[in-house]
């Protein structure tokens, strides 16, 4: 049986507990809200990009890029990303085992080699530990909260490894932010760039260009932009996933603590009253002998 001033040690320890996982939920809700205004400010940069290349593709034009080329799929490419911290519930796992899931897609149709490129410190630790045949994993030292010319490096890196033909195809497998409440798994492709990544333009849009320089000149040009583009708000998508996560799993350690320390100052104000009661007793006791 628990002693009051056991009791209090722990009432005490709950209610830092609780102070702490609030403040951390108010700080990650903070960086939850900054991703979200950057991710809102890289959106539009790539709609944009999109737009322009589907107005291009509309022309009456013939063009060709590396970037987009089909070819028999040998050797797959597929970049994980996940956090640098703990405390983010089931964030990295859910991420892990939708890796696993599409690897073993992959491989349902044929026995293809795959690359895994992890990003953050935690996914490279899970990868780390893959045994499979076929499976291989390449280290970026790509956190993260990496910087956009560390996001430019490794899609450049990737970008050389299907031009290289060292992968045929270049997937991205991450959570996709929907809203504070909502994230969703996803398997996006990055490499080669398909038509329909560009949307179909209204048919009633204004298609009369003039190109300058010649739209194929326009169309490589902005083709890797596109492809860093949409690199960039997979890494702001993790992120702001990430804490809205780490938001997530703090409310619910908070609500924990909080249960936690109702349950114990109950606890503590019963055992101070039976031993009051039980003093109370002994007194009377020692009148009546009297």
């Amino acid at each position: 049986m628990s002693t009051l001033r056991e009791l209090k040690g722990r009432i005490g320890s709950a209610a830092s507990s609780e102070k702490i996982t609030g403040a951390m939920k108010m700080i990650s809700s903070a960086k939850m809200h900054k991703a979200e205004q950057m991710l809102a400010r890289v959106v539009p940069f790539r709609n944009q990009l999109q737009t322009i290349m589907g107005n291009l593709m509309s022309a009456d034009a013939v063009y060709s890029s590396e970037l987009t080329e089909t070819r028999e799929v040998q050797t797959v490419a597929l970049v994980v990303t996940g956090s640098d911290d703990g405390l983010c519930g089931a964030y990295n796992i859910n991420i892990f085992k939708k890796l696993l899931m599409r690897i073993k897609e992959l491989r349902s149709g044929g026995n293809l080699k795959v690359i895994v490129y992890p990003v953050g410190k935690k996914m490279e630790k899970a990868v780390a530990k893959l045994n499979m045949s076929n499976v291989t994993v390449e280290r970026t030292g790509v956190l993260s909260k990496a910087t956009a010319e560390e996001v430019k490096q490794l899609t450049e890196r990737l970008k050389n490894d299907f031009l290289s033909h060292k992968v045929d195809l270049v997937e991205v497998v991450s959570m996709q932010f929907i809203s504070a409440g909502k994230q969703l798994l996803r398997s996006l492709q990055l490499l080669p760039v398909s038509a329909d990544a560009f949307g179909e333009l209204p048919a009633n849009s204004n298609r009369l260009y003039i190109f300058e320089p010649d739209a194929n000149t326009i169309y490589n040009a902005l083709l890797p932009l596109y492809v860093i583009s949409m690199m960039q708000e997979v890494f702001l998508q993790n992120a702001a996933s990430e804490q809205a996560a780490r938001v997530m799993a703090m409310q619910s350690a908070n609500d924990n603590a909080q249960k936690l320390l109702e349950s114990l100052k109950l606890e503590y104000n019963k055992l101070r009253q039976q031993g009051i009661t039980t003093e109370l007793l002994d007194i009377l006791g020692g009148q009546v002998e009297k």
